[in-house]
């Protein structure tokens, strides 16, 4: 019975590692290819807000009970309470700054432009 449990939280924690490695690669895609400012902060929150969890939640499957996972645990905690809050935060900074988001006008779609409203 211990073995079949051993393997099912290996098969998780491997779930949750692929998952995660996944997200930050398409996160980083995401921030390569996005259009503008507000798009790219979108991508790179999603990427601190879910990659970096599951990466964890990976990590910490993989360890023994000890104070290393207390310690993975309060990061987790923590990157979860304030990558969100950060990325709100970066990107009302931009707003106030005048930045404003590409928005599509009727017609775009054949020119393949966007144009920033201000």
């Amino acid at each position: 019975m211990s073995s079949i449990i051993s393997h099912l939280i290996e098969w998780v924690s491997g779930f949750f590692l692929l998952a995660g490695g996944f997200l930050c690669i398409s996160g980083g895609v995401g921030l390569l290819r996005m259009p503008d400012f507000f798009s790219r902060i979108h991508a790179s929150g999603m990427t601190e807000t879910l990659a970096a969890p599951m990466l964890l939640c990976g990590l910490m499957l993989q360890m023994e009970w000890s104070l290393d996972l207390v310690k993975v645990l309060m990061i987790l905690i923590f990157i979860l309470a304030t990558n969100p809050t950060a990325t709100h935060s970066m990107a009302k900074a931009a707003l106030h700054g005048g930045l404003r988001p590409l928005v599509k006008e009727p017609g775009d779609d054949e020119k393949g432009e966007v144009s920033s409203k201000t």
